[in-house]
């Protein structure tokens, strides 16, 4: 006998046409009605006692009182099982427990990047008086052109937004153009070794990486103390570090970019295939591999044609470089 989908409190066409046959048969097979077991369960139809293989109809009237028992049995039971829930869940509220939950309260643990975003969106969206950052590695053009319009709306509040950037980062054409684009609103200061990621929102919470990755869970921070003492780290940061003039970092600075990236940079410009590069530098085509990795992800680049292009555009190789040999 098949099962059906619908609600035991439903009948079914099949039901109905079997059920209005028994009624004037006074009885049924059992192969008739297989496609109709909803008559069984709603108690509508039961076994011959004489013939197994036959079922005979039930009194609506029946079939109703015995549905509506079994439902009161269920309720009952739904009942009596939310009271032991809560006499259980009571235990754990008692003043004793309850100090200690508080003391670990104020941390939310957040997998997957939907909701860490989802929780970030909603303290900035909460945020009216100061938003902190520290933005160590660079970020793709997808990533800041959807946060672009969440600082425009900061800005119209007028929320104070200060952000810390690794100085490579800073000659990120897709950068410049955020920075360029939200204006003197947000200061930027940038140093060269920063911890990871974080986000401080009017000193009331924090967002700070649970990860080694840094994107796959994030920590919301509620607690006063701990909020406060990242703050701090902040403030000891922001004073060590350099002050960009103006919302975009000059394009000809060379800070963050090694004596040597700025020799395959050049050589890249030139249109060098790796190995070529590499030869000429006197380091292994792996290493080379690496350091181009690390220029990609300062200029923002996704392929080699697009990174030779910015680095062209960028000013870095118009900026005189130390002397001495590369190390």
């Amino acid at each position: 006998m098949t099962h059906h989908t619908h609600d035991l409190a439903e009948l079914c066409e099949a039901g109905d046409s079997a059920y209005g046959e028994a009624l004037r048969r006074g009885r049924v097979r059992r192969g008739e009605v297989a496609d109709a077991p909803c008559l069984i369960d709603l108690g509508l139809l039961h076994p011959d006692p004489d013939d197994m293989e036959s079922l005979v109809p039930t009194s609506p009237s029946v079939a109703l009182h015995t549905a509506l028992r079994d439902i009161e049995a269920e309720i009952h039971e739904s009942r009596a099982r939310e009271a032991r829930i809560a006499r259980v869940l009571e235990g754990f509220s008692s003043p004793e427990r309850g100090d200690r939950i508080s003391s670990i309260g104020g941390v939310v643990v957040l997998e997957g990047l939907p909701r860490i975003n989802a929780a970030i969106d909603r303290a900035l969206h909460a945020c009216r008086t100061e938003l902190l950052c520290v933005q160590p590695g660079a970020r793709s053009e997808a990533i800041l052109r959807e946060a672009l319009p969440k600082h425009l709306r900061l800005r119209d509040r007028g929320v104070r937004m200060r952000s810390l950037y690794g100085r490579a980062s800073l000659h990120s054409p897709a950068l410049k153009g955020f920075l360029h684009q939200v204006g003197d609103a947000l200061e930027v200061r940038s140093l060269s070794d920063l911890p990871q990621r974080m986000f401080i929102m009017d000193h009331d919470v924090a967002f700070i990486p649970a990860d080694r990755d840094g994107f796959s869970a994030a920590l919301e921070l509620r607690q006063p103390a701990l909020v406060e003492y990242l703050v701090s780290v902040f403030e000891r940061l922001w004073h060590q570090a350099l002050q960009t003039s103006g919302a975009t970092p000059s394009s000809a600075t060379a800070e963050g970019v090694t004596e040597r990236q700025t020799a395959i940079a050049r050589l890249l410009a030139e249109g060098h295939a790796d190995e070529v590069v590499a030869r000429r530098l006197g380091i292994s085509v792996r290493t080379c591999r690496k350091h181009v990795a690390q220029l990609s992800a300062v200029f923002g680049s996704t392929n080699r044609v697009q990174l030779g292009v910015r680095i062209a555009r960028s000013g870095l190789l118009d900026a005189p470089g130390p002397g001495g040999r590369l190390r």
